[in-house]
């Protein structure tokens, strides 16, 4: 019984008193999170990139 009254008060949670976010909204955050995945990627390849070469030139002078 326990189940069932816990599915309710899920189900009466999530229709009547979830805020969801519009379309618009929505597609905002996915644009928003999308900028700035490729930023932070950008920021993770050039650090790689200036490692890679400062450890090339280092065992270059050996």
């Amino acid at each position: 019984m326990k189940f069932v009254d816990n599915l309710k008060e899920s189900y009466t949670e999530l229709v009547h008193k979830v805020s969801w976010p519009t379309r618009k909204e929505l597609s905002k955050s996915a644009v928003l999170v999308l900028i700035a995945s490729i930023i932070l990627a950008l920021i993770v390849w050039l650090m790689d990139f200036s490692f890679e070469s400062l450890m090339t030139f280092v065992y270059g002078l050996f």
